[in-house]
């Protein structure tokens, strides 16, 4: 039985991806429970699925898409929009490299998704980029401000008495009406930057995709390729092209658009992906490693 959770604001992407859901998703004869974001009732609504052993599933904006509006109501590109749906998950952190067919679409689409090599030269700061609030306290069971004095603790503890020690570490916050970020570029403040330091924001991705090493949260799609233990923050993660670009084609095939979610494209990729056939109980095993 496919259960879709509703949020209460009428500009909410959901309202168009569930009817999609409904549509391509293959029922069964257990509950299997979809949630966009933590809005609403669905930190709780999550916490009973996981307390009960039930099929659950997190839907949100992709991880890769061309440049799109979410705030004050949502404004995209159907045609190349992208979604995420992750088992039991916020992100993907198991699954199967593609053969880079998708990838190549979204190149044709426009999409910025070729990976650059990393910056060299004189770096000039470290940023730190937290996910919201809501996700910061689910996931590390902090306010984003405690995140940020504890990050910031770390970098300076890591670069005591380096050439590091005096670089400054910068805060950008999620962009949203009225505050400093909004309708702000990431890009500007990803130059001569170390590293960028998050939990389960996708500006790890950005940040990847525009020669920036990245540390982030063990449950980040971002992790198979970044730190995760700032004590390594002087010399951060630098993969290379063939690791990145492995990496590249794993993510594109765990988002879609809202077309591929209607037409059963997304159930039969994701279906064809081992780690999405474990149980419940089992995804949440990984999930605590």
């Amino acid at each position: 039985m496919i259960i879709t959770h509703k949020i209460a604001w009428d500009k909410c992407l959901s309202h168009k991806i569930w009817p999609a859901i409904e549509k391509g998703w293959q029922d069964a004869d257990h509950e299997i429970h979809f949630f966009w974001g933590l809005a609403g009732k669905n930190i709780d609504n999550i916490r009973e699925c996981i307390r009960f052993d039930k099929e659950w599933w997190y839907v949100d904006v992709g991880y890769l898409n061309a440049p799109f509006t979410r705030y004050p109501e949502p404004k995209v590109d159907w045609d190349r929009m992208y979604f995420r749906i992750c088992k039991g998950n916020l992100h993907t952190i198991r699954g199967r490299v593609g053969d880079g067919t998708r990838l190549s679409k979204l190149e044709s689409e426009g999409i910025d998704c070729q990976f650059k090599g990393w910056q060299t030269g004189k770096m000039t700061h470290f940023l730190l980029a937290p996910s919201s609030p809501t996700v910061t306290m689910h996931i590390n069971g902090m306010s984003v401000e405690k995140w940020i004095e504890v990050a910031t603790e770390q970098i300076k503890q890591a670069t005591f008495a380096t050439e590091y020690a005096e670089l400054p570490i910068k805060v950008r916050q999620k962009p949203r009406p009225g505050n400093q970020w909004w309708q702000t570029d990431i890009r500007n403040e990803l130059k001569g930057c170390q590293a960028l330091v998050t939990n389960m924001s996708l500006s790890a991705i950005d940040g990847i995709l525009n020669m920036t090493p990245v540390f982030a949260h063990k449950r980040n799609i971002a992790s198979f390729i970044c730190g995760q233990h700032m004590g390594k923050i002087t010399k951060p993660m630098r993969p290379g092209h063939k690791t990145v670009n492995e990496w590249l084609k794993m993510v594109v095939d765990n988002q879609f658009k809202l077309s591929e979610i209607a037409d059963g494209t997304a159930y039969e990729m994701l279906m064809a992906q081992p780690n999405n056939l474990l149980k419940p109980e089992q995804i949440q095993e990984q999930v605590k490693i």
